[in-house]
């Protein structure tokens, strides 16, 4: 199984904002329940970094409160970690397992994000993948469907 196949959830996931939007944008955005990471796009709309909710907090404790005008390509993590749609599912989990990842991005052959891989999302497509090989391997086991 490929990450492709985890397209039009991850797709969803997806959130981005410019590198030179302020941080708050970025607070903003994360500020939804299902909004854990943001990404940040160059002007060219390629992607940059990220940021997550650990990122706008650790730079709000130098603010002043809304007074905070720091750019996201100043708090932003700029060696991301990410996957391409013809990755196989199961190495790119491994490496989120390794990481501790919750999300990574998912770009295109251009470096363009497209969208956002969810570790829940991932293990339930590679557990439907293994409950499936099993009820294949049963049924053939047990001569199901054969004469």
């Amino acid at each position: 199984m490929f990450v492709e196949r985890m397209l039009p959830a991850a797709r969803k996931r997806l959130v981005t904002i410019a590198e030179d939007s302020p941080i708050l944008d970025a607070a903003k955005l994360l500020g939804d329940l299902h909004t854990d990471l943001v990404v940040v796009c160059s002007s060219a709309a390629m992607l940059a970094g990220v940021i997550t909710k650990t990122d706008v907090v650790r730079q709000i404790s130098h603010c002043r409160g809304s007074g905070c005008t720091t750019a996201a390509s100043a708090v932003m993590t700029r060696t991301v970690i990410l996957c391409h749609p013809g990755d196989p599912l199961h190495d790119v989990w491994s490496t989120m397992k390794e990481r501790g990842l919750k999300n990574i991005p998912i770009v295109g052959q251009d470096s363009r994000p497209i969208g956002v891989l969810n570790a829940r999302d991932a293990l339930e497509a590679l557990l439907e993948e293994v409950e499936h090989e099993e009820v294949l391997l049963r049924e053939y086991v047990m001569c199901v469907g054969y004469n």
